[in-house]
């Protein structure tokens, strides 16, 4: 239910924000950055156990039949009966609950700032998932999520510096536009599922072609945002690295333009997309570094 594989994004998030703060010339704090690592796993592990509670609640999952396993469709332990959604529920609270201290002694080593980030996040994989704002159900899901996987980079820069940094945001800007497509395109095998259910879904309200065209819109602005921080001189053209993920995130667009109405045939598009994120985040972590 924690989805063990895709927490892979957080922690590329977490060394992006730790490189990033190498910009400001001083030394990497080690058992910091282990902590930050830490306690974003834990929220984003919450984050997901909480989703499969209120998708088991709203019937999404129960209803989904043409999920891409394991990319969609939720863990689906409810819906085989190997757990109870009051015990998932349980989970989800206990884990958010283990970020809390955490996040205390966190932020009053680095920074109370911190609380603000930390704060944030959570409030963000509360809302995405639970009512009543249930941002999942109503087109906004993909734009929770690139904010929280920006607020990681920023939160573990702060982390090492005690001080916000702009170079962080510009960062995890882009990285999260690229963690925002994740969920957006894994909302196509889901959709015929969600629209059952009323979960109002991005690709449910705007249909599957135009979402597939906002796919490809969103993976050019997050790499020409890239560019332009450095064209600019806002940042250093060793994050130009960043870019390696550019040609996987084409790939999958055009596979997505050409077979956004057959879902069944997404799957490479769904795995060169976190490819991409993946590959984008380490590419301006090493580029940040080598700056430095």
């Amino acid at each position: 239910m924690t989805r063990p594989a895709f927490l892979a994004i957080t922690v590329v998030g977490c060394v992006l924000g730790i490189a990033t703060a190498t910009t400001g010339g001083g030394d990497t704090k080690a058992a910091t950055a282990l902590a930050t690592v830490l306690l974003a796993l834990v929220a984003h592990a919450a984050s997901n156990v909480l989703n499969d509670y209120h998708d088991a609640l709203n019937g999404a999952d129960a209803a989904n039949t043409d999920g891409l396993f394991p990319f969609t469709g939720g863990a689906r332990l409810i819906q085989d009966g190997e757990v109870s959604a009051a015990t998932t529920r349980r989970l989800a609270i206990g884990l958010l609950i283990l970020v809390v201290p955490g996040g205390l002694l966190l932020a009053a080593h680095s920074g109370w700032g911190l609380l603000l980030v930390g704060t944030a996040g959570l409030l963000i994989g509360w809302m995405y998932s639970a009512p009543p704002l249930a941002l999942m159900s109503r087109g906004f899901g993909e734009a929770a999520v690139a904010a929280a996987w920006a607020l990681v980079v920023i939160g573990a820069d702060y982390a090492q510096r005690g001080v916000f940094s702009r170079v962080a945001a510009f960062a995890g800007i882009g990285y999260g536009l690229l963690i925002g497509n994740i969920l957006l395109i894994n909302g196509f095998p889901d959709a015929a599922a969600d629209e059952q259910v009323g979960k109002r879904t991005l690709v449910v309200r705007v249909g599957a072609t135009p979402a597939a065209i906002v796919y490809l819109g969103v993976a050019v602005v997050s790499h020409a945002w890239l560019v332009a921080g450095v064209a600019s001189g806002f940042a250093p053209s060793t994050v130009l690295l960043g870019t390696a993920s550019l040609p996987f995130s084409l790939a999958a667009a055009h596979t997505l333009i050409r077979h956004s109405s057959r879902p069944g045939e997404l799957r490479p598009a769904i795995v060169r997309t976190i490819l991409a994120a993946l590959l984008n985040g380490i590419g301006l972590a090493v580029g940040f570094v080598l700056a430095a």
